[in-house]
């Protein structure tokens, strides 16, 4: 079969360069649409559901939200674990399922769970809520918000109200949080004096506050040539015009006379209760925006449209308001790409170097080192079909790797060398020759390279962290190992019948004369 493969290639040369010059083409293109990332995710298949419990104590939040969640989701199909933490106001269940399961899958089962779970928590006290899709290498772009001249608040409600639903619209980008800053709230602080002098509770202040914030539809009135559609607005209006409106909602009658909320409480802005702030270079305090990174997204593509979403947002800003990044994964994925391509580089060169000194001849030397760049783009084509990441890991494999990936294009060069350079008794011509020699190393050629890959079966076997730290590395050089026994078995001797004359003299390289004379 090997033998009918070269026959094959020999046979159809211009088909076989044609095919190159497609495979280069689409390698280019492969190449460009890999995901480039710093590290393999290890992150296991979890989803994480987050419950916010204002007022409650750790023990109650423990025992009337996280207690219902997690009797809920336990058997869930390929579950492994499910872990949870109780806070002060805060419950956060994660549910870990197995690596096979994919993710959009564990979420539908939770969220069907999730509807049970909802029924078992007291009315009022929690609304479970699943965390957005990102792993823990996530955490792709972090910003600040700063402005000498604006409060905490104001900045914390520029990058709520208008920062964040930008960046969100980016594709790639699941979710942006908020850190630092003061959340603006309207706030109605209750004198209970008040309260007892017009004999209310405060039950029925909560019950006006909610009752006229909203609007009703009445549906229509038929016109002549047309309808008029009846609504009734009752929604509290922004800004400071929405004082105003809470001020004057009416919370009885006595005697004819109205009792208003500004009657028995004052209406002002305020802040949410927080636990931490943000600070920046000894100046004050600033608001921070990290923006998390949908699972499975291209990395350095989506903290491009980031950076240029950024620049844009920064002309939108109100005077004096400026967002400067703290945090850029790209700088990270940068380096580590360029730490992988250095090595593959020096390694390339080193090679070339090598072959130039022990083969005294240019010509093989650039047959041998045109299957470096076949067998990487071979090895990247594979890649994206598998779904693999451009990482240190993987991009590693190849710098490890490319020393082996031209062991059979060397034989196979060499054998032909051989051949050409002893008498041609039988008159053949150079193509007959070429498949001559091709043939001899073609079965060693193939059982080497084998052997090569079957040492990294032991990576393939590994699970959990481990399996998906270095799997990628065993995938890579396998893939670039298959692409160099492709190439030695048909590239390569193509290569030779038109490159290479036909009778060669074996002139022995000033470093092989002084090994031998030692010899």
């Amino acid at each position: 079969m090997i033998d009918s493969v070269i026959e094959a290639a020999l046979r159809q040369r211009f088909f076989v360069i044609l095919l190159s010059f497609a495979l280069i083409g689409y390698g280019i293109y492969s190449t460009l649409k890999l995901n480039v990332e710093a590290f393999p995710d290890v992150t296991t298949i979890q989803v994480q559901i987050n419950t916010e419990a204002p007022g409650l104590a750790a023990v109650e939040v423990e025992q009337l939200i996280t207690f219902p969640i997690e009797s809920v989701m336990n058997g869930l199909p390929k579950i492994s674990e499910v872990r949870s933490i109780s806070k002060t106001g805060l419950s956060v269940v994660t549910i870990v399922f197995e690596d096979s399961v994919d993710i959009y899958f564990a979420r539908q089962l939770v969220l069907e769970r999730l509807q049970v779970a909802k029924e078992r928590i007291p009315e009022g006290l929690g609304d479970p809520e699943m965390g957005p899709i990102t792993t823990g290498l996530g955490q792709i772009y972090k910003y600040v918000l700063a402005d000498e001249t604006r409060s905490a608040m104001e900045l914390r409600a520029i990058n709520d109200w208008f920062v964040k639903y930008q960046l969100r619209n980016i594709p790639g980008v699941t979710d942006v949080l908020s850190y630092g800053g003061d959340v603006r709230q309207y706030q109605v602080n209750v004198h209970p004096n008040r309260l007892f002098k017009y004999g209310l509770t405060m039950d029925e202040v909560h019950a006006a506050l909610t009752n006229n914030n909203r609007n009703a539809g009445g549906w229509y009135i038929e016109g002549s040539q047309e309808q008029f559609v009846v609504r009734g607005e009752g929604l509290i209006r922004g800004d400071r015009a929405g004082i105003v409106d809470i001020e004057n909602i009416v919370l009885k009658s006595v005697e004819g006379t109205s009792v208003y909320i500004r009657d028995v409480a004052e209406v002002e802005y305020g802040a949410e209760i927080r636990q931490g702030s943000v600070t920046m270079d000894g100046r004050g305090e600033v608001v921070m925006g990290i923006v998390l990174q949908l699972k499975g997204a291209n990395t350095k593509a989506v903290i491009g449209s980031v950076k240029r979403k950024v620049a844009e947002l920064q002309d939108a800003l109100p005077d004096g308001v400026r967002i400067t990044p703290v945090y850029d994964q790209a700088d990270l994925v940068d380096k580590a790409v360029k730490t992988v391509q250095d090595a593959l580089l020096e390694a390339a060169v080193l090679i070339v170097v090598v072959l130039a000194l022990f083969l005294w001849n240019v010509r093989s030397a650039l047959v041998v080192v045109c299957s470096i760049p076949a067998s990487m783009l071979i090895a990247f084509i594979m890649m994206r079909w598998f779904d693999l990441s451009a990482n240190l890991q993987s991009l590693g494999g190849l710098a490890i790797g490319i020393g082996m990936m031209v062991d059979g294009s060397i034989v196979v060069v060499e054998n032909v060398m051989r051949h050409l350079s002893e008498p041609n008794k039988r008159k053949e011509n150079l193509l007959q020759r070429v498949a001559i020699a091709s043939r001899e190393v073609g079965q060693p050629v193939f059982f080497a390279v084998l052997i090569i890959i079957v040492v990294f079966l032991p990576l393939f076997t590994l699970e959990g962290v481990e399996g998906k730290l270095f799997k990628p590395m065993a995938f890579t050089v396998a893939f670039a190992m298959l692409g160099s026994l492709v190439v030695a078995l048909t590239l390569v001797p193509v290569l030779c019948s038109l490159i290479l004359p036909q009778q060669m003299n074996e002139a022995d390289s000033l470093i092989v004369q002084a090994v031998k004379a030692a010899y």
